[in-house]
């Protein structure tokens, strides 16, 4: 089968990611890649996989589950990065690295509860509804800081850092906005709410952001189209 359109692609979005890295002053070993992989088969993820992309992320259980003992998932860590309803929790518990989507104690508890089961301590990420959008999830910024604190009292989640999605089709300018606000709320948090050290996780950025969310501060980008596209 060919897979030259995926050679191609991976190598684009790699040369955008340090392109955008160097221009703002950064490492561009500091930002992740995560393949997202909603409109991919399961030949394109493993041979994605091959060229050395670790991280992919699902955003449906059902879809999750139907492949996943398809899926080489030696090496390969898998994140969920859709909206997740809490009945849904127990059937990704022990299938995922990193829930990219945690947006209410609701559903933080469902997620502790469930690691509990498996003797295990699930790392989460913070959605933000950065744009105030009614159609998405995410927490509000200003209700984040206390979703935050009662998530770091829960013995089997770990609060690793922050999500957002910005309105696909915004202009750059409100890109540098959302993604800015996000950035600068989640270092304020981490440092003087929760007290923590080093740097959070920002995920933030997809196809059409990716590069203004790296100039941003984005740790880990999520690109879907854009790898897969012949």
């Amino acid at each position: 089968m060919d897979f030259s359109y995926i050679d191609r692609n991976v190598e684009l979005v790699r040369e955008a990611i340090r392109d955008s890295a160097c221009e703002s002053g950064r490492d561009p070993d500091s930002v992740t890649l995560l393949a997202a992989i909603k409109s991919a088969d399961v030949d394109e993820i493993n041979y994605l996989h091959s060229l050395g992309i670790t991280e992919v992320g699902e955003n449906r259980v059902q879809q999750l589950l139907e492949r996943y003992e398809k899926i080489k998932c030696e090496g390969l860590n898998i994140h969920f990065i859709g909206s997740l309803q809490t009945n849904k929790v127990k059937y990704i518990i022990d299938k995922v690295c990193l829930i990219h989507s945690l947006d209410s104690f609701k559903l933080a508890r469902e997620i502790d509860r469930q690691a509990k089961k498996h003797s295990l301590v699930m790392n989460v990420l913070l959605e933000i509804n950065s744009a105030r959008e009614e159609s998405k999830g995410g927490v509000l910024p200003e209700d984040a800081e206390r979703l935050c604190l009662e998530v770091a009292g829960l013995e089997n989640v770990r609060l690793c850092g922050f999500m957002t999605m910005a309105p696909k089709g915004s202009s750059r300018e409100e890109y540098i906005k959302y993604f800015t606000l996000t950035r600068e709320l989640g270092k304020g948090i981490w440092t003087d709410t929760l007290g923590r050290e080093g740097e959070p996780i920002y995920s933030m950025g997809m196809s059409d952001s990716f590069r203004i969310a790296v100039e941003c501060g984005s740790t880990m980008v999520r690109v879907g189209g854009g790898l897969f596209k012949k």
